[in-house]
């Protein structure tokens, strides 16, 4: 028990370091978490040879996961059904060219110019097309772009790009198996019940039992989770699903969802950001660089090439365009659990899964950074008001869980 309290001490404090970096470089929290977590992971390991970052312990991977599942349903709760039904057309084909773009481009590369065998290739091609849901929200949060058409258009975007992962990976590699209806039926009638029943819990219950609705949420999508990896799928997706079955409930009442969220960014996600970066092997990186720049290249070049033709369709200004495609071209969550599934069925070597998570990891971290410095569109949040308790959330971040 001593070693995990040590443990938890030295990451959040890694987490406290990266709220202050953040706040006067003026870059996202997940960001600068990840960057902290590579960074320390690299001290402690190799520098010290103190095994302080042990990614592998399951208490670890718990919290990781449990941020991850709560970030991606606050996600989805930003969503409501009639917001999806205004900017359908601009979410699904966004959406897909975000996924067969970089799909079918690193699938080339790695096939034809680094030579791995077909099977990695197109493991590779699944893992590097992914959007980061995590990121993106974290970034619109913090920047006040969730309560704008503009950044519900491009949360919406990064659910049919992730969808559109998810299924390939099923498609190509999981089979498709009686386990696989099961998952699909129990979590259709879950989900088509769950406004009606997390309603009536609210109407009796909320007032008289400590957070009666945020349990009963965790125990939905804990319970979902399993269920979707029993099935061989994972249990970010389901999660994301019931944000948006629930995002009527959630705004009407900004006071839960800003509760669920301090509990979320406060607590949880530096798990998930800073582990994510404690997988990338900067040892690795120096050893073998063109492959690692040929891949992230392939990623974040096919990206902009297939959507910015495309958003130019939808968005007018230069700055939406860009900021918008940047976003686009991160990845981290499902990119990382790709690799990892085929590192575990033996698609991808070890080498291999150690350069897809390095490149998932820094697609993260660059398109996120220079979009944020160079082509924030500014004048969405001039003509957005924003309430003041949202700002200071937005602000504060990681800060607001005293």
């Amino acid at each position: 028990m001593l070693k995990i309290f040590i443990i938890a001490t030295v990451w959040l404090t890694a987490a406290v370091i990266a709220s202050i970096i953040a706040k006067h470089l003026k870059l996202s929290m997940a960001l600068i978490e990840i960057c902290i977590g590579i960074l320390f992971c690299y001290c402690f390991d190799e520098l010290l040879s103190v095994k302080i970052f042990s990614v592998t312990d399951d208490w670890l991977r718990f919290l990781a996961s449990t941020g991850a599942i709560l970030l991606t349903f606050l996600a989805g709760s930003e969503l409501e059904p009639v917001h999806m039904k205004k900017k359908w057309k601009e979410v699904i084909f966004i959406g897909l060219i975000g996924f067969f773009a970089p799909f079918i481009g690193c699938s080339i590369v790695a096939k034809f110019i680094l030579h791995w065998n077909t099977q990695a290739s197109l493991l590779c091609g699944i893992a590097l097309s992914t959007t980061s849901m995590a990121v993106v929200y974290a970034v619109m949060l913090e920047t006040g772009f969730n309560k704008t058409d503009f950044g519900k258009g491009v949360l919406g975007a990064c659910f049919v790009n992730d969808l559109g992962t998810v299924i390939a990976l099923g498609l190509i590699f999981a089979p498709f198996n009686y386990k696989t209806i099961i998952f699909i039926c129990i979590s259709a009638v879950v989900l088509l019940t769950l406004p009606f029943i997390t309603s009536w819990l609210t109407e009796k219950y909320a007032h008289r039992t400590a957070a009666i609705r945020t349990k009963w949420v965790i125990l939905i999508l804990f319970g979902l989770g399993s269920l979707a990896q029993w099935a061989g799928s994972e249990a970010v997706l389901p999660a994301y699903i019931a944000g948006m079955v629930l995002a009527k409930s959630a705004s009407r009442d900004p006071h839960w969802v800003r509760r669920l969220r301090t509990l979320t960014i406060g607590f949880l996600t530096p798990f998930y950001f800073i582990r994510a970066g404690s997988l990338v092997s900067l040892p690795l990186i120096v050893s073998l660089p063109l492959v690692f720049f040929a891949l992230l290249a392939a990623k974040v070049l096919s990206k902009i090439f297939g959507l910015y033709p495309l958003i130019k369709f939808f968005k007018r200004n230069r700055n939406e365009r860009w900021y918008y495609t940047l976003l686009m071209s991160t990845g981290l969550t499902f990119g990382t659990i790709s690799a990892l599934y085929g590192l575990t069925n033996n698609i991808v070597t070890r080498q291999q899964y150690s350069f897809l998570v390095a490149v998932v990891i820094a697609s993260a971290v660059i398109p996120a950074i220079i979009a944020g410095r160079f082509f924030l569109p500014k004048h969405l949040l001039e003509s957005k008001t924003i309430p003041d308790d949202e700002l200071m959330i937005a602000n504060t971040s990681k800060g607001s869980l005293s």
